[in-house]
């Protein structure tokens, strides 16, 4: 059991501390990466648990994709983070109130189980045995907390809304489509008929038809 054991404190030591980096550090850039190395360290965790497909699924999803894609997104977008820090402190209001809500029911979860530590195992669900890992994570997930789970796909569809309403930007520059304008065209709007003489392009007629 010292083998495991040393595992254990290994992982969660490193994933605390990237976990901790990736709010500390000023470069968005090095704040991936230790989020990268938080979830390596996560998935060892799982998979000291007998969790492997959690801990796969962190490795292929969250590290391959999710993660690199933030990396590509913040190396590539040229965003002034200065002019993003000047707004910080009329947010810290709201960011102290969510924060303190989060506190509040880490707190609950952590009072219930050092009141009553059997209440983990009340919200658990008999895990066969006759079956993978896999088979047995989409039997309860689907079954018993398809709902939960539902939930949390909302929530995940919202946060994402959020997120592009947030960011989005419309430039003037920019020429963006108007259904609305486009269905009342009429073929007299869309096309005009010009004639142009022998050997004159369509700019020389433009030209002629000014100075008249």
């Amino acid at each position: 059991m010292i083998l495991p054991a040393l595992f254990f404190y290994l992982f969660a030591g490193i994933c605390v501390a990237s976990a901790v980096m990736v709010i500390v550090s000023r470069n968005p850039v090095h704040s991936v990466l230790y989020l990268i190395l938080a979830f390596v360290n996560a998935s060892g965790l799982f998979i000291l648990m007998g969790a492997e497909f959690l801990g796969m699924m962190l490795i292929v999803v969250y590290v391959g994709a999710v993660a690199v894609l933030f990396l590509f997104v913040i190396m590539m977008l040229d965003v002034d983070f200065v002019e993003l820090r000047e707004g910080f402190m009329q947010y810290l209001p709201i960011g102290l109130v969510i924060g303190g809500i989060f506190v509040f029911e880490l707190l609950l979860v952590v009072g219930g189980w050092a009141i009553n530590p059997s209440v983990t195992k009340n919200i658990t669900a008999a895990i066969p045995t006759n079956v993978s890992n896999t088979e047995a994570l989409g039997l309860v997930l689907y079954t018993k907390y398809i709902h939960y789970f539902q939930l949390a796909g909302m929530v995940l569809l919202v946060a994402m809304i959020g997120a592009i309403v947030l960011t989005l930007r419309h430039k003037v520059s920019v020429k963006r489509q108007d259904i609305n304008v486009q269905n009342a065209r009429t073929p007299e709007l869309a096309m005009s008929v010009r004639k142009v003489a022998a050997g004159q392009g369509l700019q020389d007629a433009d030209a002629a038809e000014w100075v008249k």
